[in-house]
């Protein structure tokens, strides 16, 4: 056996081979689907889609009660906490939002061709002073060890209490239970949730019941091309992994 290849992107649960005679492949196509949920997820927040289809259920016309809850995107920054392939991918989605983009990783990268003036790579060293100015921030950190509960209670309470969170990584990067403090107290506006701590997420999870939070059941990167971009990747590793070995 010379190769495992799944789609999945995340790599937490298939151990490396030590030999390194077989080689490992997670799918690295899901970029695209997961950008249109964030994106989806950020208008439906910023242009109160939620308050307005109450309003409609009620017959009512209620322009300047949606108006008071409108935001913008444009000039807005979105802080990619995991700033890999697919975080860089939501990142150049975003961007011609008029959006600046921050890029956080735990080690420096060069930025993306998209970036302009103002956008920037950090280390998360410098999250603390980033989270301050972050208007819509969005976990795409991967599972495991080394990514558990490092986004903790204080990193929630320097954000601005208008920013949106957004998680399509996986769940174990903050405890839940400060999500939920932070989005009872005010000290966020909302969150687009896609992974969670335990999945399926529990029916007494206060998340439920909350309306400044839009529940995915870990679905982010769903979409009818799954299959056929899985085995166009794999195709490609393929090819790549024989022409290596001739």
């Amino acid at each position: 056996m010379r190769l495992i290849a799944t789609p999945s992107a995340g790599t937490e649960w298939i151990e490396p081979e030590p030999s390194e005679r077989l080689r490992i492949s997670f799918g690295g196509f899901q970029g695209p689907m997961i950008a249109e949920s964030v994106v989806g997820a950020a208008l439906y927040f910023c242009k109160a889609f939620k308050l307005s289809a109450d309003m409609q259920g009620q017959r009512k016309w209620a322009r300047i009660k949606i108006s008071e809850k409108l935001s913008s995107l444009y000039r807005k920054q979105a802080t990619i906490l995991g700033f890999g392939k697919i975080g860089r991918e939501i990142g150049r989605v975003l961007k011609p939002f008029g959006r600046r983009i921050v890029g956080v990783k735990r080690t420096p990268c060069p930025p993306p061709p998209y970036f302009g003036e103002g956008d920037r790579v950090a280390t998360v060293e410098a999250l603390p002073e980033i989270l301050k100015t972050t208007d819509h921030l969005i976990f795409v950190l991967p599972g495991g060890p080394g990514t558990s509960g490092i986004f903790t209670r204080e990193h929630f309470g320097l954000l601005p209490p208008h920013c949106i969170v957004y998680n399509v990584g996986r769940g174990n990067v903050y405890r839940e239970a400060d999500l939920v403090e932070a989005l009872q107290d005010g000290a966020v506006a909302g969150a687009y949730l896609d992974v969670f701590e335990t999945e399926p997420l529990p029916e007494g999870s206060p998340l439920w019941g909350m309306d400044n939070v839009l529940i995915q059941p870990h679905l982010s990167a769903a979409s009818p091309q799954y299959l056929d971009l899985f085995v166009e990747e794999l195709i490609g590793k393929w090819e790549s992994l024989n022409k290596s070995a001739e």
